[in-house]
């Protein structure tokens, strides 16, 4: 990562901004961004820790997008809701359970020793979701070639 990117090291962290086109093309396991609450997250080291785990499938169908809607804008943790049949307050994964979150019911088999989850751990956080885009056409008038370019227009 570049000094852009590199929130540890004090005096050389500037925010990043990116448009959702800019977090869309990082759509693979490999290279896994996703938004939510207007911050955008690289969640590719997380892949390449649970390569092959079952519980990646749900960030791994949603790699490049917004998943806001998971959580809590309040609370800023994932959206919960009241089990029905126990009554237990649990949290609400209606695109199956993923990576930190617990099973249904208690098991011996899972590890809960992972520390802060990712949703939670800021070292994945590395820019905030431009709110605002504008597109700019460039025409090169010698050659009659055009191009597009998408800005974010906040104010740092």
């Amino acid at each position: 990562r570049d000094a852009a990117h590199a929130p540890g090291v004090e005096g050389s962290f500037r925010q990043r901004y990116f448009t959702p086109r800019e977090v869309s093309v990082h759509n693979r396991p490999w290279d896994l961004w996703v938004s939510y609450l207007g911050q955008v997250y690289d969640l590719s080291p997380l892949s390449e820790e649970y390569k092959g785990d079952l519980l990646m499938k749900p960030l791994l169908e949603v790699a490049g997008k917004d998943i806001s809607h998971w959580f809590n804008p309040r609370t800023k943790d994932i959206q919960t809701h009241v089990d029905p049949l126990t009554g237990c307050l649990k949290y609400y994964t209606p695109q199956g359970r993923f990576v930190h979150i617990p099973p249904p019911l208690p098991r011996s088999d899972w590890a809960n020793d992972f520390g802060v989850p990712w949703w939670k751990n800021p070292i994945y956080e590395i820019g905030t979701l431009s709110a605002k885009t504008r597109h700019i056409r460039i025409i090169n008038t010698l050659t009659s070639q055009e191009q597009t370019l998408e800005l974010h227009m906040e104010i740092p």
